[in-house]
């Protein structure tokens, strides 16, 4: 078990600005007795607040970072639920197979990507298709949540700037556009389900397996 130390607790503020808009979407795909993969979980505190808001399931955080599975935990600990969730996964999206149990793949009914493609290389966001489509069937679902470069849609100022210091940070980051989403997403036996405008220039996308 890894470090619980209540010390360890992450705080990003992003988190709490959007956790209860991408909770009301999560509202309308999440069935109970059912148990959720986050790709990416950061802090961990989207995860704590969507296993309360959502009682009946079990919401599975995952992290390739050990200071951020470290966080989760320690949020897991703070918020007392342990006799819930299980510890974060060490998955990296690149590191395939990911580590699924047989037990853990045949519970999956959704994979929920939070501010992930755009902080991370390209091939990452293809990886993280080619490997979902493995664990979900036709009534399930995966979700992408963060800002988005559309087609005939003009971009915010604030997203053009966010997306210039992604690029000086990492050229191999940046806003990612739904129509090349959509692409790998097609590729790998996706159809798209619904693309969902969010508070500050974000979007919730869903995916469906065809």
């Amino acid at each position: 078990m890894e470090d619980i130390n209540p010390d360890n607790r992450l705080n990003f503020p992003a988190t709490k600005r959007n956790r209860d808009f991408i909770g009301e979407v999560l509202s309308n795909y999440i069935s109970p007795n059912s148990l959720f993969l986050e790709i990416a979980s950061g802090s961990g505190e989207h995860g704590v607040f969507f296993q309360k808001k959502f009682p009946s399931i079990v919401w599975q955080t995952s992290d390739p970072e050990l200071v951020h599975r470290k966080s989760i935990n320690s949020w897991i600990k703070h918020e007392g639920l342990y006799s819930k969730m299980p510890e974060p996964l060490d998955l990296d999206v690149e590191m395939r197979p990911w580590p699924i149990t047989k037990q853990l793949r045949s519970l999956i009914k959704g994979v929920v990507c939070i501010n992930m493609i755009h902080i991370s290389p390209w091939t990452c966001t293809k990886a993280l298709f080619e490997e979902s489509k493995y664990y979900l069937d036709q009534n399930n679902f995966l979700m992408l949540y963060g800002p988005f470069l559309q087609e005939k849609v003009q971009t915010s100022e604030g997203n053009l700037i966010f997306d210039q210091s992604l690029k000086l940070q990492n050229p191999l980051w940046g806003l990612r556009s739904i129509k090349n989403v959509n692409d790998i997403a097609f590729e790998n036996g996706f159809k798209l389900d619904s693309v969902i405008d969010m508070p500050a220039n974000n979007l919730s996308v869903i995916y469906r397996l065809k």
